[in-house]
């Protein structure tokens, strides 16, 4: 009898960490995009992925205490080829810069973020990612708006400055270094997310 009781007792605990105020689930929709950002010391560039389709999901998942970080799983895998910079040149000097032939894929990796979104209202909320460039992963805190729309869609925007040389490269330069990149991108990512039932 008292086995049983704690068996019951165990199980009430336990469904009580999956109370689904606490954990959220969605999938990555057709629109998504992401944006690098940069600057020569003659003028500026940008570099994008404009349709990131690929059915990625991202989970939220927070603990019942209080104070604790927010658990946020989901990874987006992005080509290196697939960016335009919409200049044939930049867009040929940005993916040789990114080593796109040896690591094609540029990553992020949703690891946490500070507190659980109020889906009903635009939320700003700060997260943590690991950026896997060009052989090399590095963790960053980045800037989130979580809000919604009409659709019942979830639209995640996020930004976060990085270098180049975080990731051990060298930014792209011409006419023998007269036209310079600066090391400084910024990087912005849009996903709209549709939520998993």
């Amino acid at each position: 009898m008292g086995k049983k009781l704690l068996y019951i007792g165990l199980i009430l605990i336990l469904s009580g960490f999956n109370h689904p105020d606490n954990k959220a689930s969605w999938v990555v929709m057709q629109g998504s995009t992401l944006t690098v950002n940069g600057s020569t010391n003659v003028n500026s560039f940008r570099c994008d992925i404009s349709n990131y389709n690929l059915p990625d999901t991202i989970s939220l998942g927070r603990s019942t205490q209080k104070g604790v970080s927010v658990t946020m799983n989901g990874k987006l895998n992005l080509e290196i080829e697939a960016f335009d910079c919409h200049n044939k040149m930049m867009t040929s000097d940005l993916r040789k810069t990114l080593k796109a032939k040896q690591f094609p894929i540029l990553s992020i990796k949703f690891i946490s973020i500070n507190s659980f979104p109020d889906f009903k209202n635009p939320t700003k909320i700060v997260g943590v990612v690991e950026i896997g460039l060009a052989g090399v992963t590095k963790r960053f805190d980045i800037n989130y708006l979580f809000s919604g729309d009409e659709k019942m869609l979830l639209h995640l925007k996020g930004n976060q400055e990085i270098h180049f040389s975080d990731f051990k490269l060298i930014p792209p330069s011409k006419l023998g270094g007269v036209i310079r990149a600066k090391d400084e991108l910024l990087v912005e990512f849009m996903l709209k997310l549709k939520p998993i039932a």
